[in-house]
């Protein structure tokens, strides 16, 4: 077998559909494009809401409401998964790394749910006063980003 013998298997490929050709072709004369008139021509169909020149029904009706500003979503952790898991100094991208938050860009706040006995350098969002309290209370400090 040569290159020059090679062909497509049989079915692979198809011919696209000559228009225009005749009557003996069933796309004759209009070539499937049914009568005359704006449909019939090259650039015709137009859009869906179109309403021939008329003011469209979208600007017609008043404008209606607002769209509210969404509030600011927290990445919550709490102190007992520090206590488990964290080391001296605590900030978004270890507990991104430990796998404590899903993203590291989003804002953390830190809680106050479970007991805290390691002195920890936490740096975060937000926290709560209980997490505040409870981290300051064994002489480790509490940084706002």
């Amino acid at each position: 077998m040569n290159l020059n013998e090679l062909k497509p298997n049989k079915g692979a490929k198809k011919l696209r559909t000559r228009v225009g050709r005749g009557p003996g072709s069933k796309l004759g004369k209009t070539s499937g494009r049914g009568g005359k008139g704006q449909t019939a021509r090259k650039s015709g169909p137009v859009k869906a809401a179109f309403e021939g020149g008329q003011m469209p029904l979208q600007r017609r009706l008043p404008k209606k409401g607002f769209n509210a500003q969404s509030p600011l979503v927290f990445q919550i952790v709490n102190l007992r998964d520090l206590e488990a898991r964290a080391q001296a100094v605590v900030d978004p991208s270890i507990l991104f790394d430990l796998g404590l938050i899903s993203h590291a860009t989003q804002p953390v706040k830190i809680l106050g749910v479970g007991t805290l006995t390691k002195k920890l350098s936490v740096k975060a969002h937000a926290f709560s006063a209980s997490a505040k309290n409870a981290i300051e209370a064994l002489s480790g400090t509490v940084e706002v980003i």
